[in-house]
């Protein structure tokens, strides 16, 4: 009788799961991947659905790419209509970025080499069109490090969406002209501002949100927000906002998925008995906020937005939209199958996969919770908490500049600095200069901010100053604050916007201009 080891068990379970478990590899640092945009069927809900997809050669979604492989990526469209990718999270040259307003798109039938050299960590590539966002054009994208490569884990990748049987025009007609939930009617009375987790803190106040010293560009905040009378009066997101409360989702899917598939006929993923396990969790849906439930196993978040952070354990960790966690688990010694949950903020739709050693009972799954999940755009608990790993090195702010962040849902509007894209202003830096951006949010609605080509270090939430996590996302609260610092990059127009894809289509997206 041939014994398998443990890293054998973990290479051949790897090799013979699902496609999102470890997406297509190849073998030597100079060969290259190819790509599809294309059409396919999935099952949802006991229907068929045609959705898009980003496929590698073997047929599966997605890349991995292991310690030293270069981004050496030839991407077709095969799809009737024209295309753009972007590399999420990643640094390439600016003319690869991959967005519509710099870049030319992909035609039908035409192919474009991509080539650069890649940031390790959880990742993920998709459409920068909103309509293709949300018709499931996207994939994970994984590069790993060496520690990784060498470390006695098995690595699985849960990539969420959320999914309509409507067309995605269909949808984003319904979002941007306010019809999808009727907002008005919302008793706003009867929910509490600080929402999250039992036990755990609301937004805190606003105290202290002129301490950027040498802030720039701040302007008269009364007139962006009428009846406020600027900041005073701000009573802090633990209670009500003049008797309101947040907004927390503008539209109903017909189901949320987990690796392409629902809680009726979960992704079952082979795992040892008592193993160990890196869950790499991307957050591709173009609306939806999750928790990540892990049940009764603790994990440990070692990674957000593909940058090691200082440990932090928990059973529940929170994911914005374009939001990456990297979660490491212990399995249970008894070999028991082990459900990770994605639950809906703000309502009791779940979506997951399940964790099973051979031979364990896969317990039966309800799509429903039986109540309402907490707010995750009401909790700033886990974003306070975090700790980068390798922080940024400690410099002068050169460049320090407020981002106000307004909108409605009816009319269905969104902005940045009270513009839309058509006619933004872009945000101004010059390259190499230290830059700190306080994104103001004057709506009722959380918005997950992400800025391409760089990383940056949350410094400052609801005026609380800390060192946080490095990211390319961050969840900006409503009527709160998140600053962020970076060191202005490529000289380049590099894209700012909400990664809520009903926010970005009705116009929250400008340009971070870095010029030299």
């Amino acid at each position: 009788m041939t014994r398998l080891s443990r890293r054998g068990f973990l290479a051949a379970s790897a090799a013979a799961s699902a496609s999102f478990v470890l997406p297509a590899r190849v073998r030597a640092a100079t060969d290259s991947f190819a790509l599809t945009a294309t059409t396919r069927v999935i099952e949802v809900q006991g229907r068929a659905a045609t959705v898009m997809g980003l496929v590698n050669a073997q047929g599966g979604l997605g890349l991995t790419l292991d310690p030293g492989q270069r981004f050496r990526t030839d991407l077709t469209n095969a799809l009737e209509i024209e295309t753009i990718v972007h590399w999420h999270g990643q640094i390439p040259p600016n003319a690869q970025d991959g967005v519509p307003n710099t870049n030319p798109m992909l035609k039908p039938g035409e192919t474009r080499a991509y080539d650069f050299a890649p940031r390790p960590g959880t990742f993920w590539m998709h459409s920068h069109i909103p309509e293709q966002e949300i018709g499931l054009l996207a994939a994970p994208l994984i590069v790993r490090r060496p520690e990784e490569v060498a470390a006695d884990r098995q690595e699985v990748v849960m990539f969420l969406h959320d999914f309509a049987f409507r067309t995605p025009q269909e949808v984003l007609a319904e979002v941007t002209g306010g019809t999808a939930i009727d907002h008005t009617a919302m008793d706003h009375s009867a929910m509490p501002m600080g929402g999250g987790m039992a036990g755990k803190q609301g937004m805190g106040g606003m105290s202290g949100m002129g301490a950027m010293s040498g802030m720039q560009g701040m302007g008269d905040m009364s007139a962006m927000m009428p009846g406020a009378g600027g900041m005073s009066g701000m009573s802090g997101m633990g209670g009500m906002m003049g008797g309101m409360a947040m907004d927390l989702n503008d539209f109903d899917f017909d189901a949320y998925l987990a690796n392409d598939r629902t809680l009726d006929d979960p992704e079952v993923i082979a795992v040892e008995r008592g193993g160990r396990v890196r869950l790499r969790v991307v957050n591709g849906a173009a609306m939806t906020a999750f928790w990540i439930d892990l049940g009764a196993v603790t994990g440990r978040l070692v990674a957000v937005d593909g940058e090691p952070v200082v440990p932090l354990s928990g059973t529940r960790f929170a994911a914005a939209p374009a939001q990456r966690l990297d979660i490491e688990l212990e399995l249970p010694a008894d070999g028991t199958a082990l459900p990770v949950l994605a639950l809906r903020e703000g309502a009791r739709e779940r979506t997951g996969i399940v964790l099973a050693p051979k031979g364990a009972a896969v317990p039966k799954l309800a799509g429903l919770s039986e109540a309402d999940h907490p707010p995750v755009s009401g909790d700033m608990t886990q974003e306070l908490a975090l700790r980068a790993a390798a922080p940024l090195a400690a410099r002068p702010v050169q460049n320090g500049q407020m981002v106000m962040l307004t909108g409605s849902m009816q009319p269905y509007l969104w902005t940045i600095n009270g513009r839309t894209w058509e006619n933004r202003i872009p945000v101004a830096a010059k390259s190499g200069e230290r830059v700190e951006l306080m994104f103001h949010n004057m709506s009722m609605m959380a918005h997950p901010m992400h800025l391409h080509g760089h990383v940056f270090q949350v410094v400052e939430v609801n005026g609380t100053r800390f060192a946080g996590a490095l990211r390319d996302t961050v969840h900006v609260p409503a009527m709160g604050s998140v600053t962020i610092a970076f060191d202005a990059g490529e000289a380049a127009p590099w894209m700012l916007h909400c990664h809520h894809m009903g926010h970005l289509a009705s116009g929250m997206m400008t340009e971070l201009a870095v010029s030299a």
